[in-house]
């Protein structure tokens, strides 16, 4: 009898078990530590829950969601096991999803979901193929350039805010960079002083942390607005006194936006791109900005100097005769 590798599926159960069934002319052939480790592969995961539940272990609440919000649409697509999965199928539900009318950014989000659970599912030994890899994704236009406001439409949105809580919330956005979720997970034991301002440490993306310097002018605003106690308390706080929420965050920035007069869909996250392109406008490295802002990469760091170049080829011809 010669060696078989026999795949069982049942599509309905997203279930794939392997049966290895050897002769023991083969397995004479074959070293002891190659089929421990084959066997102890196909073992890290025999269902599709397992894959999921891997795939996603160690992400944040928000990616989670949106991950196994992917999987579920391609599921109800496909109505098959992943491991039926042909590029075909996959081509098919990019189709669908351009049909539904969704955004170029929703296609790609979804669709770059869907190739790193397929990835993961074939690293893991799940799946014999990665059929995901020679699927293109759409490609993006890039509005970062539409998203950075001039520093007097920001200067305004802080001068105009009235509530001393939402102030210090918008002055923290811009001068730090920080994310939404950095922001709202920002206690006062997180602040140090220094010998001039002070420091704070963000908790970012995939569990990393990072120290930010705060100038003495916004460390002066947050400790005149800090409560006598309560080191675990939020630097900014619901009205109940608990975390403000990321949706909190998003109504202030918005009314906030509408009071300067600001005819633009204005979320947290312009802030943020505000401070990086209005940083590197003042001359700062970006190697620091990279740092303050807790990008992995240069290269994504280097999307500002592209959105908003201080030289170009045009400067240099001349139609005026």
């Amino acid at each position: 009898m010669n060696t078989k590798d026999l795949s069982i599926s049942c599509p309905k159960e997203r279930k794939l078990t392997h049966v290895i069934v050897r002769s023991e002319e083969s397995s004479s052939q074959m070293p002891i530590e190659a089929a421990a480790s084959e066997d102890r592969l196909a073992r890290q995961a025999e269902t599709y829950q397992q894959v999921i539940e891997l795939w996603l272990h160690g992400r944040s609440t928000a990616t989670q969601r949106a991950y196994r919000s992917d999987a579920r649409r391609l599921s109800n697509f496909t109505c098959s096991a992943l491991h039926e999965v042909t590029l075909g199928d996959l081509q098919a539900f990019a189709d669908h999803l351009r049909k539904k009318n969704l955004s170029l950014a929703s296609q790609h989000r979804i669709l770059s979901g869907v190739k790193s659970l397929i990835s993961f599912a074939h690293r893991l030994g799940y799946l014999p193929f990665d059929t995901s890899r020679p699927l293109r994704l759409p490609t993006l236009r890039n509005h970062l350039a539409e998203r950075i406001l001039e520093s007097t439409d920001v200067r305004r949105m802080i001068l105009l805010e009235p509530d001393e809580r939402n102030r210090l919330l918008l002055t923290l956005l811009y001068t730090t960079g920080v994310r939404v979720s950095e922001v709202c997970g920002l206690h006062w034991r997180d602040c140090v002083a220094r010998e001039s301002g002070a420091q704070i440490t963000v908790h970012g993306k995939g569990g990393k942390t990072r120290a930010i310097l705060v100038p003495s002018s916004l460390w002066g605003i947050m400790k005149s607005l800090r409560p006598s106690t309560g080191i675990d308390l939020p630097v900014i706080p619901s009205r109940k006194g608990g975390a403000l929420s990321s949706s909190g965050v998003w109504r202030i920035v918005r009314a906030a936006a509408t009071r300067a007069g600001i005819d633009k869909n204005v979320s947290p996250h312009w802030m943020r791109h505000a401070h990086a392109s209005h940083s590197l406008d003042a001359g700062a490295p970006i190697h620091v900005l990279q740092n303050t802002l807790g990008h992995s990469s240069v290269a994504t760091t280097g999307a500002y100097l592209h959105a908003r170049p201080t030289e170009s080829s045009s400067q240099f011809i001349n139609i005026s005769g």
